[in-house]
């Protein structure tokens, strides 16, 4: 993304933004619309399924990330309860 900063430097990111091309590894832009509406997220994938994928917060070391799992979709969904880690009030 070119020329968003305020300075209009470039993002410090390249994401992948097609789904249909997700592999371990690539940085993608995620978004956990229960808590935080559209603010976009940048995220690691660790895992990719038929219909879904996993991923950690970008920047948290392998050893000690909360994986969370994602819609398979150009802007994956997290649910909030994976994003903050919250437990389910049953």
């Amino acid at each position: 993304m070119i020329g968003i900063g305020s300075g209009g430097e470039d993002c410090p990111f390249q994401f992948n933004f097609d789904a249909s091309t997700f592999k371990v590894g690539d940085i993608i832009s995620y978004r956990v619309p229960d808590a935080f509406g559209e603010t976009p997220f940048v995220g690691e994938i660790t895992s990719v399924a038929e219909d879904h994928i996993f991923l950690r917060h970008y920047g948290e070391p392998a050893e000690t990330a909360t994986l969370m799992r994602g819609t398979l979709e150009d802007r994956p969904v997290v649910s909030q309860q994976d994003a903050l880690g919250e437990q389910s009030k049953a």
